[in-house]
């Protein structure tokens, strides 16, 4: 098992969501020159071959805050877009 995972503290404070942002801050549907991505992904095996991910799946806690997307096409094989900006009108 691989894990990719990302994490914000978020003490509420103020009684409201932090507004700390994850990755660049912008969700991950607004993709490709908006949102953070991860691409390629590959696992290295036993006798060091790298072997693309076939079996990605994604978790987002708290997807109004922060969430993720996942795809996979011929150019950047495995891939996921994440982030968002924390605090917004969809988590306050």
């Amino acid at each position: 098992m691989v894990q990719f995972g990302g994490e914000v503290v978020n003490s509420r404070s103020s009684g409201a969501h932090t507004g700390t942002q994850m990755g660049s801050g912008h969700f991950a549907d607004e993709g490709f020159e908006k949102a953070a991505y991860f691409r390629n992904l590959q696992v290295v095996d036993w006798d060091n071959n790298l072997l693309p991910l076939n079996n990605l799946h994604v978790l987002a806690d708290h997807p109004a805050c922060y969430d993720i997307r996942q795809g996979k096409n011929n150019v950047w094989g495995t891939y996921f877009y994440y982030g968002g900006p924390g605090r917004n009108r969809r988590c306050p």
